[in-house]
């Protein structure tokens, strides 16, 4: 705890000062981040995943001058904090200090303030934020009630919102495709982590109805289904990437379902955060290709093949902890819906691959491309990394006190 308050105490000085000179925000946020990271491959990731965060503002202009750095470190300082407290209070905190810094981020442009879609994002953001963190008191607090399935109802919705999937995914499609690409990579990437983790020891924390995982597990069928229909339709890469992550977030929320098969939430977390990790890095792969007005056709289609889930590429790794932990738990249908879903997504992505691969202007984009493509050989290896810190991370569960 005091290294964080540490952090955020450096971020704020560095925060202000970045007015001056907006590297001193660059400093304070990698100062923070190297305090707070711990030697977890998983954490490791998203470190670098922060790095590629805060190397990708260096192609734009924004208003927010050095204060963009800032607010990174400030989601990556969340992110690390919400994999190891287990104090509600702490963890709603965190989904909120990793969620608001995404408020100025969509409003960021290279030569003015995007107001109109600043305003759709904040407004279901903020309505995301008040239902998660009812729902998670009256989760916590209600149990065996009937305010407890409706904490449940509201809590999944909240997260559904602020995370895109469907059907309460309104905004993703607009917000990709109007928001500049280099804030919204990071909408896209480190900011997703949190919701997902506080779900889970939320959830985990609290004896789950059955049938309320069986709904779950349709709300995931339903966002896998209309996320790669969307992406089938969609010509424009931003629009694509956007019905690609309401896809990658129902693949995500499945893993929800098996915590009703305690056993096996370790191998359900490993995939969902793998798949995090791996839609974090093609989405900034892809978002910062677009900025630049091209990528490396070598690097594009290296990650979109990733998404795809060809071994051993990275995203094969993810989706298939996903399937064995669903199968494991004897939840075969949504396995089966998870796999028709994966063959879906096939032609959305090579086409998305071949429209921003036509090549690179800056050689500092084509380092953060090639940086995201390399990074999917990182599973060459069966990813034993991911299950053994997913077993460490069970420890942090739950929640204490409840």
């Amino acid at each position: 705890m005091e290294l964080v308050i540490s952090a955020l105490l450096i971020l704020a000085v560095s925060g202000a000062l970045s007015f001056k000179w907006k590297y001193f925000g660059l400093i304070g946020a990698l100062a923070a981040a190297i305090m707070t990271t711990v030697g977890q491959p998983v954490i490791l990731m998203i470190f670098i995943i922060a790095l590629l965060n805060l190397a990708s503002f260096d192609l734009m202009r924004g208003f927010l001058r050095g204060v963009d750095y800032t607010l990174v470190g400030l989601i990556f300082v969340a992110t690390v904090y919400a994999f190891y407290t287990q104090s509600l209070a702490m963890l709603l905190t965190m989904f909120v200090a990793a969620s608001v810094p995404t408020y100025m981020f969509v409003m960021t442009a290279d030569k003015d303030i995007r107001m109109d879609v600043g305003i759709k994002y904040i407004t279901f953001m903020v309505i995301a934020t008040i239902l998660f963190i009812i729902g998670a008191v009256i989760l916590i607090s209600s149990v065996s009630t009937p305010l407890y399935y409706i904490g449940y109802a509201m809590l999944l919705i909240g997260l559904a919102i602020e995370v895109g999937v469907a059907p309460f995914h309104e905004w993703v499609p607009d917000v990709f495709d109007t928001a500049d690409p280099i804030p919204i990579s990071v909408v896209a990437s480190i900011a997703k982590f949190v919701p997902f983790v506080v779900a889970y020891k939320i959830l985990t924390t609290v004896q789950i109805d059955y049938n309320l995982l069986v709904f779950t597990g349709i709300i995931a069928s339903i966002s896998m289904f209309i996320g790669n229909i969307g992406g089938l339709t969609s010509t424009k890469p931003a629009r694509i990437l956007a019905y690609s992550t309401v896809a990658n977030m129902g693949y995500i929320l499945a893993t929800l379902s098996v915590i009703a098969r305690p056993e096996f939430i370790y191998i359900a977390f490993a995939g969902a955060m793998l798949q995090l990790i791996t839609n974090a890095f093609g989405k900034v792969g892809f978002f910062v290709g677009i900025k630049d007005g091209g990528a490396s056709p070598l690097s594009t289609y290296l990650i979109a093949l990733s998404f795809i889930g060809l071994p051993p590429l990275m995203g094969f790794w993810g989706k298939f902890y996903i399937l064995l932990s669903l199968i494991y738990a004897n939840i075969i249908w949504l396995a089966a819906i998870l796999v028709i879903n994966s063959a879906m997504s096939v032609p959305y992505y090579i086409r998305l691959a071949r429209l921003v691969g036509v090549g690179s202007k800056t050689s500092l984009a084509a380092t953060i491309v090639g940086i995201c493509a390399l990074i999917m050989f990182i599973t060459t290896v069966p990813p034993d990394w991911i299950i053994e810190s997913s077993k460490i991370f069970m420890d942090y569960l739950t929640i204490g006190g409840v």
